[in-house]
């Protein structure tokens, strides 16, 4: 295959394995939420084959985050659907609902904590050593807790960003101005990652300023936030929800344009860039056969999975109001 081609293939993959960790896990509306972990598959799967360096270092030095994220999943996944079925007026709902909440904070928080051990560079070149400085230091620090600090934010803005259009009349100003809070806050903790960034001498915040895609990513972002504050007060959740997509897009774009191509940061210097930690070319070229196809086929699975739950919900539930508003004349008359 041309250099060039394959160049684009590696970046293409690098960076859908931050679009599908990241992106799979905000991208929940109702019962269709139960299949984010797909994405979380898709990246380990792409991960594994098409960049193993990458995989097995983050999977041996990072296993106890790693499997708190798992646990997290595990959790979130059975809290949802015992909620969901379970006997709505049993007392063991609200034991269902804290699951739930806490495992929400307590994935993206982990999450972020292996990006941010990424990005740190204490991952070590061997694991010799005591059992702190090489499975607890790479990622048990103040930046590594910042960044997880950061990413939970910015799940938790955008949750409610997007519930922005599940709301009610009733409902709407609270879940507006808790997207206001959140975004307050997640600015606050981006700052906080910079001063952590700081502290540890990471230069991230020279290299954010030296990256036209980084500068070029928060100025857009920072042209939409008002854009998107109108079309909350208008009320239009469609445009509201596109706009927040793409400043999240901007922002993990702007994080990966100072990573790249940087994969993994190692403390002896030897770095897992992009192209140094991939797989042979024919091993990517059938990775992306199989990745289009793979497109191909679940795509429109999940467009239909989202229209019998999403619009079957909503349908029943116009149903079930119009017999409310019957029942109601009947009572009258």
């Amino acid at each position: 295959m041309n250099t060039t081609v394959i160049d684009i293939i590696n970046c293409a993959f690098a960076w859908t394995i931050v679009a599908c960790a990241v992106g799979g896990y905000i991208l929940t509306l109702k019962r269709i939420g139960e299949r984010w972990p797909f994405w979380i598959i898709l990246a380990v799967v792409i991960l594994f084959n098409g960049f193993p360096l990458v995989y097995t270092r983050i999977t041996t030095y990072l296993h106890i985050p790693l499997l708190i994220i798992l646990l997290g999943i595990i959790i979130r996944g059975s809290a949802f659907t015992f909620r969901y079925y379970d006997a709505p007026h049993e007392t063991g709902n609200q034991y269902y609902s804290f699951l739930f909440r806490f495992s929400s904070l307590l994935t993206p928080f982990f999450l972020g904590i292996v990006l941010g051990a990424v990005m740190l560079g204490k991952i070590p070149e061997n694991a010799e050593g005591t059992f702190y400085n090489v499975f607890m230091a790479p990622w048990l620090n103040g930046f590594s807790i910042a960044t997880g600090l950061f990413l939970t934010l910015l799940f938790g803005w955008i949750a409610s960003v997007y519930l922005i259009g599940e709301a009610t009349d009733e409902t709407y100003p609270l879940f507006a101005r808790t997207s206001i809070v959140l975004f307050t806050l997640l600015i606050t903790g981006g700052l906080i990652v910079f001063l952590a960034a700081h502290f540890y001498q990471l230069h991230f915040l020279q290299k954010f300023l030296h990256s036209y895609v980084s500068m070029g990513s928060m100025i857009l972002a920072t042209l939409l936030v008002p854009i998107m504050w109108i079309q909350i007060k208008r009320k239009n959740a469609l445009w509201t929800r596109i706009l927040a997509g793409i400043i999240t897009a901007c922002i993990l774009t702007g994080w990966f344009a100072v990573q790249f191509p940087v994969m993994v940061y190692i403390s002896g210097g030897q770095h897992l860039t992009v192209w140094n930690a991939r797989a042979p070319d024919k091993t990517m070229h059938y990775l992306l056969i199989a990745l289009i196809a793979g497109i191909v086929l679940i795509f429109p699975a999940f467009a239909y999975l989202f229209k019998v739950f999403k619009f079957r919900d909503e349908g029943l539930g116009t149903r079930d109001k119009k017999r409310d508003e019957r029942g109601e004349m009947r009572d009258e008359r």
